[in-house]
């Protein structure tokens, strides 16, 4: 239909290109990056160690360890909740595997795979909780943590008679185990961890299910609003169970590999690091209050973390120090995200 002289044409404006800039804007990890490369440029001036290659494996494996569990923290605030439990689940996960390997005297195997039904049943349990009885996933997950973390201690001391568990390295399946949890390879000279493997897996599932399939678009239905979303037929029950489902397998792995690396775990390891899973998914760009994030973001973010837990230590720095920088760097990177959004709608 052609417009008459001195009448607008009226034009669909999801037939209008976007611009590269205004795409560029638009994405939730864009303040995330530039944080990550001023941390980076500021430990390069001072730290001297900081860029040599052995330096540079090192913090990638502080980053996996952190974004293993990162990624699916951020599906999980994307879809609007919390889980405070995640950080003692990846210790429960470890001693579960090991406890039941030795009592048992089974293959190591077997305790890995009962680990994995026992930690996906307390992400169902979170999950169900929340669905069930609409309290906050803050309130569901702090007793979660509470009750994990008791459970981590007592179970722990009643079957081993001390805080740790006993060693399974000579053990059946020990060595097969270990490799596809804690091994690694050398690169030039660097070392590299399978944690990064498993890092660079579990971002690029997460991503691929935020951005490519039906549950994706369910994610960010629920975290912008769960009455509407289930008013426009959203699952939002499966959804939240399916979220928290994610973050109990990421426990499990992180939890494989604390006890393939070290044979031994100590009981009270994982309290307080939910708050750094947490951390990393907000540097990277997710909202508290849900519906806007990514799954990339979060993996910026953990390596942030990694690149100042160990840049602290290559500067030669207090590392009482660490805390501070880390809160200091989640108000800046809250600030950048929520500049970075607001120029995004501005150019839209």
């Amino acid at each position: 239909m052609t417009a008459g002289p001195g009448s607008s044409a009226v034009v669909d404006e999801r037939l209008l290109r976007t611009s590269p800039l205004r795409k560029l804007l638009g994405r939730p990890e864009l303040g995330s990056v530039v944080g990550a490369l001023a941390v980076f440029l500021f430990f390069a001036v001072v730290a001297d160690s900081f860029l040599r290659a052995t330096s540079f494996g090192t913090v990638l494996y502080a980053a996996s360890t952190i974004g293993i569990m990162a990624a699916p923290v951020a599906l999980l605030m994307i879809g609007g909740e919390f889980d405070l439990s995640a950080g003692v689940m990846v210790t429960s996960s470890a001693l579960v595997s090991s406890m039941f390997s030795y009592q048992m005297t089974a293959n190591v195997w077997v305790g890995v795979l009962v680990s994995l039904l026992v930690t996906l049943a307390i992400g169902a349990f979170n999950g169900f909780m929340l669905t069930r009885t609409k309290l906050p996933s803050f309130i569901i997950t702090l007793g979660t943590f509470l009750m994990l973390t008791g459970l981590n201690l007592g179970f722990t001391k009643l079957i081993s008679g001390t805080v740790s568990t006993k060693t399974i390295g000579n053990m059946e399946g020990f060595p097969s185990a270990r490799k596809l949890f804690a091994s690694y390879w050398t690169v030039g000279g660097v070392e590299l961890k399978v944690t990064l493997l498993w890092w660079a897996g579990l971002v690029a599932v997460a991503t691929w299910i935020l951005l490519r399939t039906r549950f994706g678009n369910w994610i960010f239905a629920v975290g912008g609003g769960a009455d509407a979303a289930r008013a426009v037929g959203v699952p939002v029950v499966r959804t939240k169970i399916g979220l928290y489902l994610g973050v109990a397998f990421a426990a499990w792995v992180s939890g494989q590999h604390l006890l393939f690396s070290y044979d031994v775990v100590q009981s009270g390891e994982g309290v307080g690091n939910e708050l750094i899973y947490i951390i990393a998914a907000v540097i990277g760009g997710c909202l508290i209050t849900g519906g806007y994030g990514s799954a990339i973001g979060s993996a910026v973010g953990a390596f942030i973390f990694g690149m100042t837990s160990k840049g602290i230590v290559y500067a030669e720095w207090n590392p009482d120090w660490f805390k501070f920088f880390l809160g200091a760097m989640l108000l800046l990177a809250t600030l950048l995200n929520a500049w970075v959004r607001k120029r995004a709608e501005a150019t839209k």
